[in-house]
């Protein structure tokens, strides 16, 4: 008995009814349209960011090369207490461009290597050392972790602004009552409030 008189009650606003006022229709339209909206943007949002990841990687892929690398000092080890979870630690390492300048830079190199021994790394368009470009995996994973983040945003902001509104519809409301109150009062000669 009760469950169908939640039912009944759940979609009051959208029923006509002599209780029904103009606001709560109004309310029901900005909740709805909210929704949607925060859907939408959600969508966009998601696919937008998700673009702009992959462009990101794709820029970065295009502008970075393999090249091999002379370890000029040993790699030290690091110890158990400071083990990183890749086991990598810094050494300087030393390469040469195609067009012949030579640079020296820190590198992330397995622990223990010994000076002399080659190295692959990446390097940027200006010949400095930068991470390993992302792989499709990757580039697949981190775009659609941006795009899930991005609209989980959108879909927040949207349902917020709309709670807003429904504040000031509900203030509205409130003063509306108030001053039917007030007429109904004023015929039976004393004050309620």
């Amino acid at each position: 008995m009760a469950a169908s008189g939640c039912s009944t009650v759940r979609l009051w606003r959208w029923r006509r009814s002599p209780l029904r006022r103009r606001s709560d229709v109004i309310e029901a339209w900005v909740v709805l349209c909210g929704w949607l909206f925060a859907l939408v943007a959600a969508l966009f949002a998601g696919i937008a960011a998700a673009d702009a990841v992959v462009a990101s990687a794709e820029q970065q892929r295009a502008e970075s090369r393999r090249v091999t690398a002379v370890l000029v000092m040993d790699a030290e080890d690091p110890g158990a207490s400071r083990v990183t979870t890749d086991h990598l630690v810094w050494t300087t390492v030393r390469w040469t461009d195609p067009d012949g300048t030579t640079h020296t830079d820190e590198a992330r190199v397995p622990p223990k290597t010994h000076a002399g021994s080659k190295v692959e790394v990446w390097t940027d368009r200006n010949g400095v050392i930068a991470n390993e470009p992302l792989s499709e995996s990757e580039m697949q994973l981190h775009s659609v972790a941006g795009g899930i983040l991005a609209g989980a945003a959108a879909a927040g902001i949207v349902p917020g602004s709309a709670w807003v509104v429904r504040l000031g519809l509900e203030r509205r409301r409130l003063d509306e009552w108030g001053a039917e109150w007030e007429r109904l009062d004023t015929p039976w000669g004393r004050k309620t409030g």
